[in-house]
């Protein structure tokens, strides 16, 4: 595949352009005012993917937002890959922290992608991590370098909880049946430092509501007689961690894995500056479960954050109420062997012990999904390895990702497939933040380095 870097010099900026018009659509699958726009962003992927030289492209109906489902199938004795992305994208505000307009791509150079990123939300997550196999996908067929049957299964709903597809995957086994599954929703160390991830943590999502008397009572009439459902909140959320930073929800360590010292021993060899992590994000010092290293506490360790926080006025100047309700939307990360829903019921129900009696608890659950670890010791693993290494010259590090992908665990329940995870995205690109971006070189490097996947995994199935 040594004409790969010529076709993509070749095309380079009309792969660029195309990523740009795709990401102009704001796919916003949590905000049902963009309905439109995410149906959209599916038929645009639709036609991407018939341009591609794909075959049996569709979009299939599900509950909520389509499916795509594509495929090239050159031969059924050949090994099957399935390619899974996401279309939608996480909501942009903040929008006034963003210096530039989330959905009118702008290409800027920065510190890290001298030769410019696009900024946008969906640039990295997962439009242009997507995207790159649509494009490696169109270099292969049309150069006839396709070395096996290719299926792609592109889903709209990853950012709310892809509740479509764990409806669709059960009713389309025979449609899906593949040898390994190829995802690039992840990144890697540094662009001079390739890495797999070869772990995901699970997730439980859940929105609380505190509700104190039946309507907004004036702060001076019932100031300290009454209980302010704000203050309520806040005190049972400062609860949920103790002096060293452990979760203290009871129960929610029970099935957590500890990792030997061996194994933290090969994690710790990952290069990591704290100096610079500090500096990247601007904060005076990092903070965590007491007992492990940074590196250790965003991806092999559970957590409970609170991502969102409201009641009472919050408009401009001053309005002195005790509000009637208080909310917090709360995400609780989770390691492998920590089922979602079993915590999710412990943190229920402990949220509602913890309540005083002059309120009353709502929890509501909105999505979850299980951890996931896929070996290293697969001819899955060893295609993705050469493939780095062919393109980036050097082996890449095995690293456990902090993040979630859920529907991982699912495909190998229901599927009996394995999964790789070639992401090619940086720390720094800000995913779910202001200022989203995706280095220009990152997009046109996953280009390069999927279709030596391809012709790996062909050549190692033998």
């Amino acid at each position: 595949m040594k004409d790969v870097t010529t076709y993509i010099e070749n095309h380079k900026n009309r792969f660029i352009d195309e990523l740009i018009e795709l990401l102009k659509i704001p796919s916003v699958s949590a905000d049902s005012a963009y309905n439109q726009d995410v149906l959209n962003t599916a038929d645009f992927v639709k036609k991407s993917l018939e341009k591609a030289g794909c075959d049996n492209v569709k979009l299939c109906e599900t509950p909520g937002y389509p499916i795509i489902y594509a495929e090239k199938i050159i031969d059924p004795n050949l090994p099957t890959v399935l390619v899974y992305g996401h279309y939608d994208v996480q909501p942009a505000d903040p929008i006034e922290l963003w210096t530039s307009p989330p959905f009118e791509p702008v290409i800027k150079k920065t510190e890290i992608h001298p030769e410019g990123a696009i900024f946008a939300r969906g640039a990295c997550d997962d439009k242009g991590q997507m995207y790159m196999h649509v494009k490696a996908m169109e270099y292969m067929i049309s150069t006839g370098n396709l070395p096996c049957n290719v299926k792609f299964m592109i889903e709209g709903e990853e950012e709310v909880g892809s509740e479509s597809l764990s409806w669709f995957v059960p009713r389309n086994r025979e449609k899906l049946a593949n040898d390994i599954i190829l995802i690039s929703d992840t990144g890697m160390i540094a662009n001079d430092i390739p890495s797999i991830t070869t772990g995901l943590r699970g997730l439980s999502y859940v929105e609380v509501e505190i509700t104190g008397p039946n309507r907004d009572l004036h702060s001076g009439l019932y100031g300290g007689a009454v209980a302010n459902p704000i203050n309520i909140l806040t005190k049972m959320i400062a609860s949920l961690h103790d002096e060293n930073n452990h979760i203290t929800v009871p129960g929610f360590y029970d099935n957590v894995a500890d990792l030997s010292l061996e194994e933290r021993a090969e994690m710790a060899k990952a290069p990591f500056d704290v100096e610079n992590y500090k500096k990247s994000i601007d904060i005076g010092d990092v903070y965590g479960e007491k007992g492990y290293s940074t590196n250790e506490r965003n991806s092999i360790r559970p957590t409970l954050d609170v991502n969102g926080i409201w009641g009472g006025y919050m408009g401009q100047g001053a309005k002195t109420v005790i509000a009637s309700k208080a909310y917090a939307k709360i995400s609780m990360r989770l390691v492998p062997n920590q089922d979602w829903k079993d915590i999710t019921e412990l943190f229920k129900n402990h949220f509602e012990s913890i309540a005083s009696k002059s309120v009353s608890v709502k929890v509501t659950p909105h999505h979850g999904g299980q951890g996931y670890v896929t070996p290293i010791d697969t001819i899955a693993y060893k295609a993705a390895s050469n493939a780095y290494e062919t393109t980036f010259g050097k082996t890449p590090i095995p690293q456990r990702s902090g993040g979630s992908i859920p529907i991982v665990a699912l495909f190998e329940q229901e599927l009996k497939s394995k999964t790789i995870l070639m992401g090619f995205g940086l720390d720094s690109d800000a995913i779910h933040s202001p200022d989203e971006h995706f280095g220009i070189w990152n997009y046109l490097k996953g280009i390069e380095t999927i279709p030596h996947f391809y012709q790996n995994f062909t050549e190692l199935s033998k």
